[in-house]
């Protein structure tokens, strides 16, 4: 690997100015295996969409650029897709729509990579990435490549085996089941809304898709023209008697009832309850169309984002009593 010094402010949605101390780009799985490291490097990135990079990153920066998209088996209704790590999210989603490989609709327009997908267990909208992911194909360091199943990956929300042991595996590829006979989800979030006022009454999954791109470009800014790493903050989970003594007091509250009992509550709702939509602090704020989303106005520092991020962190717990926990890592 040919490792140098580069500005990684192109690479990370944020916008935000850092400096890699030492940088190199993955192509191949040649490349990789011939490297052969035994340990992690300080930093895998992907699309940066999930970030905060502080200015200056120490140590080794590796940038995941692995593609191909290659149907592995076709049973029926269903294909199974095998998909390079670093091949862009969305467009993969649209990619498998136009081959009529459905099931991952609900998840068009999130920033990111196919091999940062299983780490975060990325989701919206009612769905998953890990209900549709057959196994995931991984450099364990000092070890070797492997293959570990949907159940191996002990998926959770917002979480998986990859992040909670991140120095562990380096994820290569993803292999995913598509295919035209899952049922189309539309009863989460403003979908059905989205399809009543196209006037779609038997939707389709490219209608859904369509639907969760138009609600999230109205309520998400795009990254290229104001920085942001989408939602910022994860949604919190909550016992159900806490939950029942919050509505008490907020009979608005938004409420999700989640498996084990707890109760998962709006983030974007309770920051939006503290003042925070559209409330800005230099170059900093939070979206006007969505408080979840903290945006980079134009020269915000990422010292700047933190201090923000904090304050509304302070907010939201002195009024309801709920700890909010960053969704984006924190890179130093």
């Amino acid at each position: 690997m040919n490792w140098t010094t580069q500005d990684l402010t192109p690479f990370n949605t944020f916008g935000l100015t850092a400096q890699a101390e030492q940088y190199a780009a993955l192509k191949s799985i040649d490349q990789l295996l011939d490297w052969a490291p035994s340990q992690a490097p300080d930093l895998v990135l992907g699309g940066g969409s999930n970030l905060l990079l502080m200015s200056q990153i120490s140590g080794k920066t590796l940038h995941v650029l692995l593609g191909g998209v290659q149907v592995m088996r076709e049973t029926g209704h269903r294909t199974e897709v095998r998909v390079g790590a670093g091949i862009n999210w969305h467009q993969f989603v649209l990619y498998a729509l136009e081959n009529g490989w459905y099931g991952l609709e609900n998840l068009a327009l999130i920033p990111g990579t196919v091999g940062a997908a299983p780490v975060q267990n990325i989701g919206a909208y009612g769905l998953e990435v890990c209900e549709r992911i057959v196994r995931v194909h991984a450099y364990e360091y000092g070890k070797g490549q492997l293959e570990l199943s949907a159940n191996d990956c002990q998926f959770a929300y917002r979480d998986s085996l990859f992040k909670r042991e991140p120095g562990r595996f380096l994820i290569t590829a993803v292999d995913f089941e598509l295919g035209d006979d899952f049922p189309i989800r539309t009863h989460y979030g403003a979908i059905q809304d989205r399809l009543t006022q196209n006037g779609i009454k038997h939707p389709t999954p490219p209608d859904v898709a369509r639907a969760v791109i138009e609600i999230r470009n109205q309520k998400l800014p795009d990254w290229s023209l104001m920085g942001n790493s989408g939602s910022f903050f994860k949604n919190p989970m909550v016992s159900a008697d806490f939950a029942r003594s919050l509505s008490d007091q907020y009979v608005d509250m938004p409420q999700y009832p989640v498996d084990g009992g707890q109760i998962k509550l709006a983030a974007g709702w309770l920051i939006d309850q503290c003042g925070f939509k559209g409330k800005r602090q230099g170059a900093v704020g939070c979206y006007k169309n969505q408080a979840l989303v903290i945006v980079n106005h134009g020269g915000a520092t990422s010292e700047e984002v933190l201090a923000f991020s904090q304050d509304v962190q302070q907010a939201v717990e002195a009024k309801f009593g709920v700890e909010l926990e960053r969704e984006v890592r924190l890179i130093r």
